[in-house]
């Protein structure tokens, strides 16, 4: 199996629905960063992808044939130069400010929890980490989150790292291979890219920012 979809999207871009579609549409499992509670080694694999030692691609992502959400989308470049004919999509909200608004008060609240090595007392997502696993994924965050817009707690920066990798992606990725997405959309477009027909049932609308504050709370101990 082979990636035919590479997500370029930031977090909280819908891609946990995105995740659902995909597998639906296509068949077999999407890559998200759910995966890394499922499959904790990965993290050091991310960690060293950040920091540019890439892996054996086939390998690490064999029996996928999507990935969105970071850490995926980090390596959006490295992962459409290994999967020339895979779709490139990039995931974005109707703004800035709506995106700022949901990263937040969630995906960035968790990660500085986890930057700060923040665990609580290993709480039950987190049980079946090691201690080595754990200080790579840290470290992952760390790289992520840091690469991305420096200070976390920054709101400008933060924004201005969100609509500068828009455009970068819309600059590097030609218009035949790219897809631009939201929520919003639901399936046509998607199934149009991929032609694929539009299947007979509601888009999936999955990760609002209550689920996934809830979802924290098991994660950080709270």
């Amino acid at each position: 199996m082979t990636l035919r979809v590479v997500g370029a999207g930031f977090p909280r871009t819908g891609t946990t629905s995105l995740k659902a579609a995909l597998e639906r549409l296509l068949g077999a499992p999407c890559y998200h960063m759910q995966e890394l509670f499922e499959r904790p080694d990965d993290a050091a694999v991310w960690r060293d992808a950040c920091a540019g030692v890439m892996p054996d691609w086939d390998g690490f992502l064999a029996g996928y044939a999507a990935g969105v959400d970071w850490p995926v989308s980090w390596c959006w470049r490295e992962l459409s130069a290994a999967y020339p004919d895979a779709l490139v999509l990039l995931s974005r909200r109707e703004s800035a400010e709506r995106w700022y608004q949901s990263m937040d008060r969630t995906v960035l609240e968790g990660a500085r929890h986890l930057m700060r090595g923040d665990f609580g007392s290993r709480p039950p997502m987190l049980a079946h980490v090691t201690p080595e696993q754990a200080r790579a994924m840290q470290e992952m965050i760390r790289a992520l989150f840091g690469g991305a817009f420096g200070d976390p707690h920054d709101r400008d920066k933060v924004i201005a790292a969100y609509e500068r990798h828009l455009a970068e992606v819309r600059a590097a990725v030609p218009a035949h291979r790219l897809l631009e997405w939201q929520p919003a959309d639901g399936w046509e477009p998607l199934c149009a890219a991929l032609d694929l027909p539009v299947p007979d049932e509601p888009f999936p609308h999955e990760n609002t920012t209550a689920d996934m504050r809830a979802r924290m709370s098991d994660i950080d101990g709270r």
